[in-house]
Protein backbone atom coordinates (compact mmCIF):
# COMPACT_ATOMS: atom_id res chain seq x y z
CA UNK A 1 0.00 0.00 0.00
CA UNK A 2 1.62 3.44 -0.94
CA UNK A 3 1.90 5.91 2.38
CA UNK A 4 -0.70 8.66 2.25
CA UNK A 5 0.14 12.04 1.23
CA UNK A 6 0.49 14.56 3.79
CA UNK A 7 -2.31 17.31 3.23
CA UNK A 8 -0.32 20.45 2.22
CA UNK A 9 -2.30 23.34 1.93
CA UNK A 10 -1.39 26.41 -0.08
CA UNK A 11 -1.28 29.72 0.76
CA UNK A 12 -1.68 32.87 -2.39
CA UNK A 13 0.60 35.75 -1.95
CA UNK A 14 1.11 38.58 -4.01
CA UNK A 15 3.87 41.14 -3.68
CA UNK A 16 2.94 44.39 -2.21
CA UNK A 17 2.16 47.33 -4.02
CA UNK A 18 5.98 49.08 -2.27
CA UNK A 19 7.74 46.09 -2.47
CA UNK A 20 9.73 44.45 0.06
CA UNK A 21 13.14 45.73 1.44
CA UNK A 22 15.28 43.46 3.92
CA UNK A 23 17.03 45.75 6.19
CA UNK A 24 19.97 44.43 6.83
CA UNK A 25 22.75 46.12 9.42
CA UNK A 26 26.70 45.69 10.66
CA UNK A 27 29.77 47.43 11.89
CA UNK A 28 31.44 46.77 8.37
CA UNK A 29 30.03 45.93 5.50
CA UNK A 30 32.29 44.70 2.56
CA UNK A 31 31.25 44.77 -1.05
CA UNK A 32 33.14 41.90 -2.94
CA UNK A 33 34.13 38.10 -1.89
CA UNK A 34 37.09 37.32 -3.45
CA UNK A 35 40.75 37.19 -1.34
CA UNK A 36 40.24 41.07 -0.77
CA UNK A 37 36.95 41.07 0.51
CA UNK A 38 37.23 37.49 2.25
CA UNK A 39 40.26 38.78 3.80
CA UNK A 40 38.20 42.06 4.86
CA UNK A 41 35.36 40.33 6.38
CA UNK A 42 37.08 37.53 8.50
CA UNK A 43 39.63 40.26 9.38
CA UNK A 44 36.92 42.36 10.76
CA UNK A 45 34.97 39.68 12.11
CA UNK A 46 38.19 38.52 14.24
CA UNK A 47 38.20 42.49 15.45
CA UNK A 48 34.87 41.37 17.21
CA UNK A 49 33.29 43.27 14.65
CA UNK A 50 29.70 42.45 12.98
CA UNK A 51 29.71 41.78 9.30
CA UNK A 52 27.55 42.18 6.15
CA UNK A 53 29.82 40.07 2.97
CA UNK A 54 27.72 41.23 -0.72
CA UNK A 55 28.64 39.28 -4.09
CA UNK A 56 27.41 39.11 -6.88
CA UNK A 57 27.59 35.63 -7.77
CA UNK A 58 25.40 33.43 -6.06
CA UNK A 59 28.35 32.00 -3.93
CA UNK A 60 31.33 33.25 -2.41
CA UNK A 61 34.85 33.51 -3.67
CA UNK A 62 35.01 35.50 -6.46
CA UNK A 63 37.59 35.07 -8.84
CA UNK A 64 39.95 33.49 -6.27
CA UNK A 65 37.50 30.13 -6.43
CA UNK A 66 35.02 30.71 -9.82
CA UNK A 67 36.97 31.66 -12.26
CA UNK A 68 38.92 28.75 -11.74
CA UNK A 69 42.45 30.56 -11.46
CA UNK A 70 44.20 27.75 -8.91
CA UNK A 71 47.75 29.72 -8.40
CA UNK A 72 48.26 32.33 -5.85
CA UNK A 73 50.15 34.70 -7.16
CA UNK A 74 52.29 37.62 -5.04
CA UNK A 75 52.82 36.23 -1.82
CA UNK A 76 56.20 35.38 -1.91
CA UNK A 77 59.32 37.18 -2.78
CA UNK A 78 61.63 36.01 -5.22
CA UNK A 79 64.28 33.44 -5.45
CA UNK A 80 66.44 32.42 -3.47
CA UNK A 81 64.95 33.43 0.13
CA UNK A 82 61.47 32.88 -0.67
CA UNK A 83 60.36 35.01 2.04
CA UNK A 84 56.74 35.20 2.76
CA UNK A 85 55.16 38.24 2.15
CA UNK A 86 51.62 37.99 3.06
CA UNK A 87 50.39 36.35 6.26
CA UNK A 88 47.32 36.42 7.86
CA UNK A 89 44.45 34.45 5.54
CA UNK A 90 47.41 32.47 3.96
CA UNK A 91 48.65 31.24 6.64
CA UNK A 92 45.06 29.64 7.83
CA UNK A 93 45.10 28.83 4.21
CA UNK A 94 48.38 26.88 3.96
CA UNK A 95 47.48 25.33 7.44
CA UNK A 96 44.54 23.83 6.82
CA UNK A 97 44.63 22.74 2.77
CA UNK A 98 48.64 21.67 3.22
CA UNK A 99 47.75 18.25 4.67
CA UNK A 100 44.98 17.65 2.65
CA UNK A 101 47.02 17.60 -0.49
CA UNK A 102 45.14 20.30 -1.74
CA UNK A 103 47.98 22.64 -2.29
CA UNK A 104 51.56 22.76 -3.78
CA UNK A 105 54.41 25.05 -3.63
CA UNK A 106 56.16 25.78 -7.06
CA UNK A 107 59.06 27.92 -6.96
CA UNK A 108 60.72 28.92 -9.49
CA UNK A 109 61.86 33.17 -10.06
CA UNK A 110 59.29 33.52 -7.12
CA UNK A 111 56.95 31.12 -5.46
CA UNK A 112 53.67 30.55 -6.77
CA UNK A 113 50.77 27.92 -4.68
CA UNK A 114 48.17 26.26 -6.81
CA UNK A 115 45.14 24.70 -4.97
CA UNK A 116 42.38 22.59 -5.78
CA UNK A 117 39.20 25.75 -6.09
CA UNK A 118 36.71 23.38 -4.46
CA UNK A 119 38.59 22.80 -1.45
CA UNK A 120 38.86 26.39 -0.90
CA UNK A 121 35.92 27.50 -1.52
CA UNK A 122 34.74 25.18 1.11
CA UNK A 123 37.34 26.56 3.67
CA UNK A 124 36.28 29.90 2.89
CA UNK A 125 31.83 28.95 3.47
CA UNK A 126 33.01 27.35 6.67
CA UNK A 127 35.56 30.14 7.77
CA UNK A 128 32.96 33.25 6.90
CA UNK A 129 29.96 30.99 8.85
CA UNK A 130 31.66 30.29 11.95
CA UNK A 131 32.94 33.90 12.23
CA UNK A 132 29.08 34.68 12.12
CA UNK A 133 29.18 36.71 9.26
CA UNK A 134 26.05 37.56 7.64
CA UNK A 135 26.53 36.85 3.96
CA UNK A 136 24.24 38.37 0.71
CA UNK A 137 25.10 36.49 -2.53
CA UNK A 138 23.24 37.03 -5.83
CA UNK A 139 23.14 40.80 -5.25
CA UNK A 140 23.13 43.92 -7.50
CA UNK A 141 24.40 46.50 -5.95
CA UNK A 142 21.60 49.42 -7.00
CA UNK A 143 21.96 52.64 -4.94
CA UNK A 144 24.34 54.10 -2.71
CA UNK A 145 23.16 57.04 0.24
CA UNK A 146 26.09 58.80 0.75
CA UNK A 147 25.85 62.11 2.88
CA UNK A 148 28.99 64.76 3.56
CA UNK A 149 31.48 62.41 2.59
CA UNK A 150 29.86 59.11 4.46
CA UNK A 151 28.28 56.28 3.11
CA UNK A 152 25.47 55.64 4.80
CA UNK A 153 23.80 52.77 2.96
CA UNK A 154 23.74 50.44 0.03
CA UNK A 155 20.70 49.08 -1.59
CA UNK A 156 20.89 45.66 -2.98
CA UNK A 157 18.34 43.86 -5.59
CA UNK A 158 18.10 39.96 -5.49
CA UNK A 159 15.56 37.51 -6.37
CA UNK A 160 14.76 37.43 -3.07
CA UNK A 161 13.68 41.36 -2.08
CA UNK A 162 16.00 44.06 -2.16
CA UNK A 163 17.93 44.26 0.79
CA UNK A 164 19.04 48.08 2.69
CA UNK A 165 22.46 47.21 4.57
CA UNK A 166 23.61 49.96 6.97
CA UNK A 167 27.19 50.40 8.61
CA UNK A 168 29.46 52.57 10.18
CA UNK A 169 32.41 51.66 7.36
CA UNK A 170 32.04 50.03 3.79
CA UNK A 171 35.11 48.18 1.47
CA UNK A 172 34.95 48.61 -1.50
CA UNK A 173 36.52 44.79 -2.78
CA UNK A 174 34.07 44.43 -5.89
CA UNK A 175 36.97 44.81 -8.68
CA UNK A 176 35.38 47.48 -10.61
CA UNK A 177 34.73 50.07 -8.09
CA UNK A 178 31.33 49.53 -8.05
CA UNK A 179 30.33 50.91 -4.74
CA UNK A 180 32.78 54.07 -5.30
CA UNK A 181 31.26 54.12 -8.39
CA UNK A 182 27.59 54.57 -7.26
CA UNK A 183 28.45 56.90 -4.44
CA UNK A 184 29.30 59.21 -7.50
CA UNK A 185 32.74 58.98 -6.15
CA UNK A 186 35.72 59.70 -9.16
CA UNK A 187 37.16 56.65 -10.26
CA UNK A 188 39.74 56.11 -13.41
CA UNK A 189 39.04 53.59 -16.72
CA UNK A 190 42.02 52.65 -19.09
CA UNK A 191 42.28 54.39 -22.52
CA UNK A 192 42.17 51.09 -24.32
CA UNK A 193 41.00 47.91 -22.84
CA UNK A 194 42.98 46.05 -20.60
CA UNK A 195 42.32 42.26 -21.11
CA UNK A 196 41.11 39.29 -19.01
CA UNK A 197 41.14 35.50 -19.62
CA UNK A 198 38.94 33.04 -20.45
CA UNK A 199 40.43 30.14 -17.69
CA UNK A 200 39.99 26.76 -18.53
CA UNK A 201 40.27 23.21 -16.60
CA UNK A 202 41.35 20.21 -18.53
CA UNK A 203 41.81 16.56 -17.80
CA UNK A 204 42.73 13.40 -18.93
CA UNK A 205 46.36 15.02 -19.47
CA UNK A 206 49.40 13.52 -19.48
CA UNK A 207 51.33 14.53 -17.20
CA UNK A 208 54.47 12.45 -18.34
CA UNK A 209 54.80 14.36 -21.99
CA UNK A 210 53.98 18.06 -20.63
CA UNK A 211 55.42 20.84 -22.45
CA UNK A 212 58.81 22.44 -21.16
CA UNK A 213 58.76 26.05 -19.81
CA UNK A 214 58.61 28.12 -22.89
CA UNK A 215 57.36 25.75 -25.59
CA UNK A 216 53.66 26.72 -24.88
CA UNK A 217 54.44 30.32 -25.73
CA UNK A 218 56.25 29.69 -28.91
CA UNK A 219 53.51 27.15 -30.20
CA UNK A 220 51.17 29.89 -29.26
CA UNK A 221 53.46 32.90 -30.91
CA UNK A 222 53.81 30.56 -34.17
CA UNK A 223 50.31 29.00 -34.61
CA UNK A 224 47.95 31.44 -32.64
CA UNK A 225 47.16 33.33 -35.65
CA UNK A 226 46.42 29.98 -37.73
CA UNK A 227 44.09 28.84 -34.40
CA UNK A 228 41.87 32.05 -34.54
CA UNK A 229 43.33 33.30 -31.02
CA UNK A 230 43.96 36.35 -30.14
CA UNK A 231 47.06 36.08 -27.67
CA UNK A 232 50.16 34.33 -28.74
CA UNK A 233 51.52 32.93 -25.63
CA UNK A 234 50.01 31.39 -22.14
CA UNK A 235 50.95 29.04 -19.73
CA UNK A 236 49.24 25.71 -18.58
CA UNK A 237 49.16 25.05 -14.31
CA UNK A 238 49.79 21.56 -14.05
CA UNK A 239 48.79 20.14 -10.62
CA UNK A 240 51.19 17.42 -9.88
CA UNK A 241 49.46 13.96 -9.62
CA UNK A 242 46.26 14.85 -10.86
CA UNK A 243 46.54 14.80 -14.62
CA UNK A 244 44.41 18.17 -14.92
CA UNK A 245 46.29 21.89 -15.66
CA UNK A 246 44.19 25.19 -15.65
CA UNK A 247 45.18 27.25 -19.21
CA UNK A 248 45.47 30.78 -19.14
CA UNK A 249 46.04 31.19 -22.86
CA UNK A 250 43.33 33.69 -23.82
CA UNK A 251 42.24 37.14 -23.94
CA UNK A 252 38.80 38.28 -23.89
CA UNK A 253 37.31 41.65 -23.49
CA UNK A 254 36.21 42.75 -20.13
CA UNK A 255 33.53 45.44 -20.93
CA UNK A 256 31.39 47.44 -17.88
CA UNK A 257 28.40 47.10 -20.58
CA UNK A 258 25.93 44.26 -19.58
CA UNK A 259 25.26 42.84 -22.87
CA UNK A 260 28.88 42.91 -24.03
CA UNK A 261 30.04 41.53 -20.93
CA UNK A 262 27.86 37.82 -21.85
CA UNK A 263 29.18 38.26 -25.24
CA UNK A 264 32.82 38.62 -24.36
CA UNK A 265 32.30 35.50 -22.40
CA UNK A 266 31.15 33.26 -25.41
CA UNK A 267 33.52 34.55 -27.34
CA UNK A 268 36.43 33.68 -24.54
CA UNK A 269 34.69 29.89 -24.23
CA UNK A 270 35.39 29.55 -27.98
CA UNK A 271 38.90 31.15 -27.46
CA UNK A 272 39.79 28.20 -25.01
CA UNK A 273 38.22 25.66 -27.34
CA UNK A 274 40.75 26.71 -30.20
CA UNK A 275 43.70 27.48 -27.66
CA UNK A 276 42.62 23.29 -26.66
CA UNK A 277 42.62 22.27 -30.25
CA UNK A 278 46.50 23.72 -30.85
CA UNK A 279 47.63 22.08 -28.13
CA UNK A 280 46.26 18.86 -29.03
CA UNK A 281 47.53 19.22 -32.12
CA UNK A 282 51.14 20.33 -30.85
CA UNK A 283 51.33 18.25 -28.27
CA UNK A 284 49.78 14.88 -28.84
CA UNK A 285 51.34 13.05 -26.29
CA UNK A 286 50.31 15.23 -23.38
CA UNK A 287 47.15 16.71 -24.49
CA UNK A 288 45.99 13.98 -27.28
CA UNK A 289 42.82 13.02 -24.32
CA UNK A 290 42.16 15.69 -22.86
CA UNK A 291 38.50 17.46 -22.16
CA UNK A 292 37.58 20.27 -20.56
CA UNK A 293 36.10 19.62 -16.87
CA UNK A 294 35.50 23.32 -16.83
CA UNK A 295 34.99 26.64 -17.46
CA UNK A 296 35.63 28.98 -15.28
CA UNK A 297 33.54 32.67 -14.81
CA UNK A 298 35.69 35.01 -17.35
CA UNK A 299 38.51 36.33 -15.01
CA UNK A 300 38.60 40.29 -15.08
CA UNK A 301 42.12 41.90 -14.47
CA UNK A 302 41.82 45.83 -14.71
CA UNK A 303 38.77 47.66 -15.89
CA UNK A 304 37.30 50.53 -13.52
CA UNK A 305 39.19 51.68 -10.40
CA UNK A 306 38.93 54.42 -7.50
CA UNK A 307 40.78 57.85 -7.49
CA UNK A 308 42.32 57.19 -4.21
CA UNK A 309 44.43 60.42 -2.20
CA UNK A 310 47.36 58.90 -4.03
CA UNK A 311 47.69 56.86 -7.18
CA UNK A 312 50.33 54.24 -6.75
CA UNK A 313 52.95 54.96 -9.62
CA UNK A 314 55.05 52.92 -12.06
CA UNK A 315 58.14 54.27 -10.71
CA UNK A 316 57.34 53.92 -7.21
CA UNK A 317 56.85 49.87 -8.02
CA UNK A 318 60.29 49.80 -9.86
CA UNK A 319 62.06 51.88 -6.83
CA UNK A 320 60.59 49.90 -3.90
CA UNK A 321 59.12 52.74 -2.52
CA UNK A 322 58.36 52.25 1.19
CA UNK A 323 55.76 54.89 2.04
CA UNK A 324 54.82 56.00 5.90
CA UNK A 325 51.35 54.63 5.50
CA UNK A 326 52.13 51.53 3.34
CA UNK A 327 49.83 48.58 4.20
CA UNK A 328 50.65 45.82 1.61
CA UNK A 329 53.36 44.36 -0.32
CA UNK A 330 54.75 42.25 -2.97
CA UNK A 331 57.63 41.53 -5.48
CA UNK A 332 55.34 40.25 -8.45
CA UNK A 333 56.35 41.39 -11.75
CA UNK A 334 54.60 44.12 -13.40
CA UNK A 335 51.88 42.45 -16.04
CA UNK A 336 50.26 44.95 -18.29
CA UNK A 337 47.60 42.98 -20.59
CA UNK A 338 46.78 46.12 -22.35
CA UNK A 339 47.33 44.53 -25.97
CA UNK A 340 45.45 41.79 -27.57
CA UNK A 341 48.32 39.40 -28.53
CA UNK A 342 50.49 39.69 -25.50
CA UNK A 343 51.00 41.51 -22.85
CA UNK A 344 54.24 43.65 -20.46
CA UNK A 345 56.45 41.29 -18.19
CA UNK A 346 58.93 42.98 -16.44
CA UNK A 347 60.17 41.02 -13.66
CA UNK A 348 61.90 42.07 -10.81
CA UNK A 349 65.73 41.24 -9.14
CA UNK A 350 66.14 38.66 -5.70
CA UNK A 351 65.82 41.57 -2.98
CA UNK A 352 63.25 43.40 -4.81
CA UNK A 353 59.64 44.12 -3.10
CA UNK A 354 57.31 47.74 -3.69
CA UNK A 355 54.29 48.55 -1.57
CA UNK A 356 50.66 49.64 -1.40
CA UNK A 357 50.13 52.78 0.72
CA UNK A 358 47.08 53.58 2.32
CA UNK A 359 46.18 56.56 0.40
CA UNK A 360 45.75 54.23 -2.45
CA UNK A 361 43.15 52.75 -1.00
CA UNK A 362 41.14 55.49 0.03
CA UNK A 363 38.35 57.97 -2.31
CA UNK A 364 39.06 62.02 -1.32
CA UNK A 365 35.00 62.35 -1.04
CA UNK A 366 34.40 59.40 1.66
CA UNK A 367 35.33 59.06 5.36
CA UNK A 368 34.44 55.65 5.98
CA UNK A 369 35.18 53.57 2.69
CA UNK A 370 37.90 52.01 1.47
CA UNK A 371 38.96 50.19 -1.52
CA UNK A 372 40.77 46.95 -1.24
CA UNK A 373 41.99 44.75 -3.95
CA UNK A 374 42.15 45.31 -7.98
CA UNK A 375 40.23 48.61 -7.34
CA UNK A 376 42.70 50.39 -5.59
CA UNK A 377 44.34 53.17 -6.97
CA UNK A 378 47.07 53.12 -9.10
CA UNK A 379 48.65 53.67 -12.79
CA UNK A 380 48.03 51.22 -15.26
CA UNK A 381 51.23 49.28 -15.12
CA UNK A 382 51.61 49.84 -11.16
CA UNK A 383 47.97 48.51 -10.41
CA UNK A 384 49.10 45.30 -12.75
CA UNK A 385 51.83 44.78 -10.43
CA UNK A 386 49.80 44.89 -7.19
CA UNK A 387 46.81 43.30 -8.29
CA UNK A 388 47.45 39.54 -7.71
CA UNK A 389 45.82 37.56 -4.70
CA UNK A 390 48.93 38.41 -2.36
CA UNK A 391 49.15 42.12 -2.10
CA UNK A 392 45.27 41.90 -2.88
CA UNK A 393 44.28 39.98 0.79
CA UNK A 394 47.17 42.40 2.24
CA UNK A 395 44.88 45.08 1.47
CA UNK A 396 41.94 43.18 2.77
CA UNK A 397 43.28 42.63 5.79
CA UNK A 398 44.30 46.50 6.18
CA UNK A 399 41.33 47.42 5.08
CA UNK A 400 39.62 46.06 8.16
CA UNK A 401 41.89 47.68 10.27
CA UNK A 402 42.24 50.72 9.43
CA UNK A 403 38.01 50.93 9.81
CA UNK A 404 38.48 48.85 13.04
CA UNK A 405 40.71 51.90 14.29
CA UNK A 406 38.44 54.77 12.87
CA UNK A 407 35.42 52.70 14.90
CA UNK A 408 37.57 54.19 17.77
CA UNK A 409 37.79 57.48 16.66
CA UNK A 410 35.54 60.56 17.15
CA UNK A 411 33.17 61.52 13.86
CA UNK A 412 29.65 62.33 13.51
CA UNK A 413 28.10 63.21 16.32
CA UNK A 414 26.42 59.88 18.55
CA UNK A 415 28.05 57.56 15.49
CA UNK A 416 31.26 56.83 17.39
CA UNK A 417 33.14 56.69 13.83
CA UNK A 418 35.77 58.85 12.90
CA UNK A 419 37.35 59.19 9.28
CA UNK A 420 39.70 56.57 7.94
CA UNK A 421 42.00 59.78 6.77
CA UNK A 422 42.80 60.58 10.35
CA UNK A 423 43.58 57.25 11.73
CA UNK A 424 47.12 56.42 13.96
CA UNK A 425 49.15 55.53 10.84
CA UNK A 426 51.26 53.76 13.14
CA UNK A 427 49.16 51.81 15.47
CA UNK A 428 48.05 50.97 11.84
CA UNK A 429 51.59 50.18 11.23
CA UNK A 430 51.42 47.84 14.12
CA UNK A 431 48.27 45.65 13.29
CA UNK A 432 50.07 45.06 10.03
CA UNK A 433 53.70 43.92 10.78
CA UNK A 434 53.72 40.41 9.60
CA UNK A 435 52.67 41.58 6.35
CA UNK A 436 54.96 44.57 5.99
CA UNK A 437 58.08 42.44 7.36
CA UNK A 438 58.03 44.82 10.44
CA UNK A 439 58.36 41.71 13.03
CA UNK A 440 61.15 39.72 12.48
CA UNK A 441 59.25 36.67 10.48
CA UNK A 442 59.87 38.00 7.07
CA UNK A 443 62.32 40.87 6.49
Amino acid sequence: MPHALTELKLDVVTRPPAGTVHEVGADVCVVGAGIAGSTAAIESARLGRSVVLVDSLPLIGGQMVHSLIGLFCGVFGNAPDYIQLTHGVFDDIFRELGPSGDLHFSHGHTTTVFYNEVALGRWLERTVRDLGIQVVTGAVLREVAIADGWVESIELATRYGNVRVRAAGYVDASGDAALTWEAGLPCWVPERPIYGSQQVIVENLDENHKPEMGEIDAVFAARGEEFGLLRRGGLAFFFPGRGTAVLNVTHIDAPLDPVDAARAMFEGRDQADRAIALLRAEFPKAFGEVRVRAYGFPGRRQTRWVKGIHQLSVDEVRDGTRFDDAVARTAWPIELHDRADGYVWEMFDAGHVHYVPLRSMTPAGAHNLVAAGRCVDGDAAALSSVRVMGPCSAMGAAAAHALDLAADGKGRPGDGTGSVHEIDIGRLRERLAANLGDDGRSR
